[in-house]
């Protein structure tokens, strides 16, 4: 589970089946002082986010198990709106 930022939207005309239906973002990934953490990645939103969101996200296996039909063809799914952030 790693924290990201929504910064915009992906628009895809062809989609696996799993996916019709679902809002593709594209996520800049964060460290834990909430700075760019990698490349930005596209991630299927589970929770209506939106861009300038701060979300978190899981990766892999857990991605495509998120969603409501296992094992679609995902990296990254977003399954929370973070509302706030608190390291010591």
């Amino acid at each position: 589970m790693y924290l990201g930022k929504v910064v915009g939207t992906v628009v895809a005309q062809t989609k696996a089946q799993g996916l019709l239906g679902l809002k593709l973002l594209l996520v800049q990934p964060l460290d834990h002082q909430q700075k760019a953490a990698g490349a930005l990645e596209v991630a299927v939103d589970t929770v209506r986010a939106g861009t300038g969101d701060l979300v978190f996200l899981v990766g892999s296996r857990e991605a495509a198990l998120a969603l409501e039909e296992s094992f679609v063809p995902v990296d990254a799914a977003i399954v929370g709106i973070v509302d706030a952030v608190g390291v010591p």
